[in-house]
C-alpha cells in the first residue's frame, strides 16, 4: 500500500487586509515534517500513526499551515498544490489530506475545491480522505471530489488529530472493501456567529452530540456539523453537515435531515448581540476575585485580524486596572525597540495600530504607552494544552512591557492565544493574575478555560468583529439569515 499523506491549511477572511504568501505558511515536507509533526494532536499526525501501523509506504509531499489572514497568493497555492498532484502522480492507492475547509485565494473562492478537483484530474479513482476544521464552508465540489470527509467535533479543537482518525480508519477499511462510502451533504443558508457556534453549549452541542452518537453507534460510518466560516464573502458560506453512509443513502440522509432540520430551527439562537467596550470592562471591574479573562474577539488573528487594535487595551490603561497580562500584541517595530533598549530600560513607544483594514474602513492607531521592558524571548515554546498538544509555537523574538499595573507582550509574530505558553514562556504566570486580556474568541477556552474564574467577551472593533452590518458582502448566496431574516431553509 502506499499513501500519499499531506496538510493545506488556512482559513480566510476575505476582509483582512493581511496578505498570504507561501512563506506564511512555512511549508515542509518529508522526514522532517513528519518528525515534527508525529505524536502531535493534528490530523497529518494520525494519517501518520494509520501509514505506519499497516505497514504502507507513505509520502509526505507537504504540511504547510498559515494563520488566518486574507486570500492566498495564486502562486502560493499553485505551488502547495502542484507538490501533492506531484506527490499522487507518482502513484498511490490511497490520499489522506489534513485541510481546512475555508481557503480562498485570489482566483478561487472554494481552495479545497480546486484542490481535489486538481488530484481527481491527476487520478481519478484515487480515494481521498479529508480532514476538516469545524469553520469549514462546504462546498459540493469538495464532496463531489472526496471519497471520506470528517471534521473536527470541537471548537476549541482539541479532537484535531481524532478528526484525522476517523477520516483515515474509513478510508482504509474502503480500500479493504470493508465498507462502501456514500456520503450525503447540505449547507444552509446561515450566517452564523462565532461565538455561539461551539459544541460545548446550546444551540450546537445536542446538534453535534446526536451527529457524533449516530457515528459511535454505528448507524453511520462518519457524521460531522461544521459551524462554517462567516467572515468570507463567498457564495458557498454557511452552517453545514455531511454524513458518510456505508452504501446506505437512506441512513445516511436520515440523519443528515435530522440534523440540519434542528439547526434551522434554532437559527435564532445562533445570533450573538454585542455590547459596547466600556461597558463590557466596567462589568469586569465588579467581579470578584481573578483571573478575570477579558476575550477581546473583534481582532483576533485566529481568525484573520492583525492582532494590533489598541482600543480594547487603551481602555483597560484609562480604568488603572492593575495586575493585568495583555497580549500578544502584534507589533515587530516596538519589539526591536523593546530589544535595543534592554531588559530593564525604559521606554515610550506607539504601540500598535499599525495596521490599516480599509474595507471595513478602519485606520490603525497606535497607543502611546510608556513602561518598562521586563522580559526578552526568542518566543518559542511547546503546546501543553488540549488544543495542538505537542506542537511548536514560534511567536517571533517577544518583549514584554510593563506599563502601569498591566504586563503587555507584545511579539512580532501574530499569535493566537489557546495555550497558556504565551505568557509562561515570557516568564507570566496567567493565572496569578487579575486580569488577563487576550485577543481570541473561542480558542482561548481551550488554554485559558481551566484557570478562568471569569470570562467577559470584549467586541473590540476589527475584521473579526460579530457586528455583521460593517461588512460590506457583496458575493453571499442570498437570501441568507440573519442577513436577511425571512430567508427560507432551502434558499
Amino acid at each position: 500500500m502506499r499513501l500519499v499523506l499531506a496538510t493545506m491549511r488556512h482559513e480566510t477572511n476575505t476582509f483582512s487586509p493581511l496578505p498570504t504568501p507561501l512563506g506564511a505558511f512555512g511549508p515542509k515536507s518529508g522526514a522532517k515534517a513528519v518528525d515534527i509533526y508525529r505524536g502531535t494532536n493534528n490530523p497529518i499526525a494520525a494519517y501518520i500513526d494509520i501509514a505506519e501501523r499497516e505497514g504502507a509506504e507513505y509520502v509526505v509531499p507537504l504540511i504547510a499551515n498559515a494563520s488566518p489572514s486574507g486570500a492566498v497568493d495564486q502562486a502560493a497555492f499553485d505551488e502547495m498544490a502542484g507538490s501533492i498532484c506531484d506527490a499522487v502522480r507518482q502513484g498511490c492507492d490511497g490520499v489522506m489530506l489534513d485541510l481546512h475547509g475555508a481557503m480562498v485565494t485570489e482566483d478561487h473562492d472554494d481552495g479545497e475545491g480546486e484542490l481535489l478537483r486538481l488530484i481527481r484530474a491527476v487520478a481519478p479513482e484515487v480515494p481521498i480522505a479529508v480532514a476538516l476544521d469545524f469553520h469549514t464552508n462546504l462546498s459540493a465540489v469538495m464532496v463531489a471530489n472526496a471519497t471520506v470527509i470528517t471534521g473536527y467535533c470541537t471548537y476549541p479543537h482539541i479532537d484535531m488529530a481524532e478528526t484525522g482518525r476517523r477520516a483515515g480508519e474509513t478510508l482504509v477499511r474502503a480500500m479493504r472493501g470493508e465498507v462502501r462510502p456514500v456520503m450525503l451533504w447540505h449547507s444552509l443558508p446561515m450566517l452564523t456567529h462565532m461565538l455561539r457556534q461551539t459544541p460545548l453549549v446550546q444551540p450546537m452541542k445536542d446538534i453535534m452530540n446526536r451527529a457524533m452518537a449516530a457515528e459511535a453507534a454505528g448507524e453511520v460510518l462518519n457524521a460531522s456539523v461544521f459551524g462554517g466560516f462567516p467572515l468570507a464573502d463567498i457564495p458557498h458560506v454557511g452552517l453545514g453537515a455531511v454524513v458518510v453512509g456505508d452504501g446506505d443513502a437512506a441512513a445516511a440522509g436520515g440523519l443528515l435531515d435530522e440534523l440540519m432540520d434542528e439547526a434551522w430551527r434554532r437559527r435564532g439562537d445562533f445570533v450573538f448581540e454585542i455590547e459596547p467596550v466600556a461597558v463590557s470592562l466596567a462589568r469586569a471591574r465588579e467581579l470578584d476575585g481573578g483571573p478575570v479573562i477579558l476575550v477581546d474577539h473583534g481582532d483576533n488573528c485566529g481568525a484573520g485580524g492583525p492582532q494590533d487594535n489598541m482600543e480594547v487595551l487603551e481602555e483597560v490603561l484609562r480604568l488603572g486596572l492593575e495586575d493585568v497580562a495583555a497580549g500578544p500584541i502584534w507589533d515587530p517595530e516596538s519589539v526591536a525597540r523593546m530589544i535595543d533598549a534592554g531588559v530593564g530600560a525604559e521606554v515610550s513607544l506607539q504601540l500598535g495600530g499599525k495596521t490599516d483594514s480599509p474595507m471595513l474602513d478602519l485606520a490603525g492607531r497606535p497607543l502611546a504607552v510608556s513602561g518598562t521592558v521586563r522580559c526578552i524571548t526568542d518566543g518559542r515554546f511547546i503546546v501543553t494544552g488540549p488544543m495542538a498538544t505537542g506542537s511548536p509555537m514560534n511567536m517571533g523574538r517577544t518583549a514584554v512591557l510593563r506599563a502601569g499595573g498591566v504586563d503587555i507582550v507584545v511579539s512580532e509574530r501574530r499569535h493566537e492565544p489557546f495555550d497558556t505558553g504565551c505568557f509562561t514562556h515570557a516568564g507570566i504566570d496567567p493565572a496569578a493574575k487579575r486580569y488577563v486580556l487576550i485577543k481570541s474568541r473561542q480558542h482561548f477556552r481551550a488554554g485559558f478555560g481551566p484557570i478562568a474564574k471569569h470570562v467577559v467577551l470584549v467586541a473590540g472593533p476589527g475584521v473579526c468583529s460579530s457586528d455583521y452590518s460593517a461588512f460590506p458582502f457583496k458575493n453571499l448566496r442570498r437570501p441568507i439569515y440573519p442577513l436577511d431574516p425571512d430567508a427560507s431553509r432551502n434558499a
